[in-house]
């Protein structure tokens, strides 16, 4: 076993290394029928910490 596989990350660090680098979900999801679209999903998200070297986007700036 070599120190690579014997390393645990916690949850809480894996998040915390996710946040500070941002990430980007996307997907989409279609409901269909009989070949008809019934329901459509699209989902675009962008998930990052906020701090005072990146500000929030929904500030005005001051």
């Amino acid at each position: 076993m070599t120190v690579v596989e014997r390393r645990e990350v916690a949850l809480v660090d894996l998040l915390d290394r996710l946040l500070a680098g941002g990430v980007v979900i996307t997907g989409d999801i279609t409901l269909r029928i009989a070949d008809v679209d019934l329901v459509r999903i699209d989902l675009n998200a962008l998930i990052s910490s906020v701090n005072q070297q990146v500000p929030s986007p929904f500030e005005e700036p001051a």
